[in-house]
């Protein structure tokens, strides 16, 4: 039986993770108000993020960075696509 959340992105009611997907008080607040629609649309702009600034997830600097961008995605605030960024064409 799948948990369900509000999602707080979406501002509806989807499928909840099954895990706290970060650590701290940050992965507790998406376990708890992020669904897993909202959590593969980050995953997916987490990876452009790392392709396009070349981050390295190692790097404490740039795991920082993701987190900030992270919550600005999942809870308001916004984010922003790289600078020069050309999505790919289909």
């Amino acid at each position: 039986m799948s948990r369900k959340v509000f999602c707080h992105k979406l501002q509806r009611e989807d499928e909840g993770l099954g895990f706290v997907p970060w650590p701290g008080p940050l992965g507790k607040r998406v376990f708890e108000q992020i669904g897993r629609t909202a959590w593969q649309d980050w995953l997916a702009h987490q990876t452009m993020l790392i392709n396009e600034n070349r981050l390295s997830p190692l790097d404490p600097q740039h795991r920082a960075f993701l987190e900030r961008e992270m919550e600005k995605f999942l809870f308001g605030g916004g984010a922003e696509k790289p600078a020069g960024y050309v999505p790919p064409a289909d």
